[in-house]
């Protein structure tokens, strides 16, 4: 096969506590996920089924660190997230089978630029260019479901410059790992490599240019970046 351009590397995210990485396919994402986090944003919590967007690949960046403030914002929202490794795949998945795909877990923060996103909801236009920028999702390193277990509790929170914004905990989404495995392999044929990131808590709001954001959930390892000048090149 000759390229006539030559072609990207693939994203990959280092495996917590060995020299492994995890090879990212697709990224797709759960919206209001938490019912606190739903009624903040104007939903009703018990009124519909998940849903989903996307993101590319190529916008995580993995274990953080400098990232940039993305052009044509002047509202960018931090949301931290449990983010789901897939290392297996398939269709129609049952929710007691939905596990069974999980290869690890990690932090994310899906990094939103809001005030695109509001005006994309009034035209009833696609959110695309308000999640699916560069470097809008953060990942931290992945650690082996073999290790965890099933994470279906534990504290989640994320910290602006030292200060807390978001506080919950996973036995809070409305919808757990399990039952958004088996909605999205109903929508998508799922395949090794995809990740997951399943909603976020309550607490969303604005970050600026120079801001440190500290993502944490229990039982792994934190993600921790600093918001510099942009944009990606």
């Amino acid at each position: 096969m000759r390229f006539v351009l030559p072609p990207l590397p693939r994203t990959a995210i280092p495996v917590s506590g060995t020299d492994g990485f995890f090879p990212v396919g697709r990224v797709f994402c759960v919206g209001r996920n938490y019912a606190d986090h739903a009624r903040e944003m104007g939903g009703d919590p018990h009124k519909e089924p998940p849903f989903f967007f996307s993101k590319p690949g190529d916008a995580v960046v993995p274990l953080g660190g400098a990232v940039p403030y993305p052009q044509a914002t002047s509202n960018l929202h931090h949301e931290v997230e449990l983010v789901v490794a897939l290392g297996g795949g398939g269709h129609d998945i049952a929710p007691d089978k939905a596990l069974d795909l999980v290869w690890g877990y990690a932090v994310g923060i899906d990094l939103t630029r809001r005030d695109l996103q509001d005006s994309a909801k009034r035209a009833g236009r696609p959110w695309d260019m308000a999640k699916g920028f560069e470097a809008s999702g953060p990942v931290g390193a992945i650690t082996p479901a073999a290790t965890t277990g099933a994470l279906t509790s534990g504290a989640i929170s994320l910290s602006v410059n030292g200060v807390p914004r978001q506080t919950g905990d996973l036995k809070d989404m409305i919808w757990p790992v399990s039952d958004v495995i088996s909605f999205l392999s109903r929508l998508m044929v799922l395949r090794p490599g995809d990740l997951i990131f399943t909603g976020t808590p309550a607490g969303v709001g604005p970050v600026e240019e120079g801001d440190e954001l500290r993502a944490e959930i229990a039982g792994l390892d934190p993600l921790t970046l600093t918001l510099v000048a942009g944009p990606v090149l």
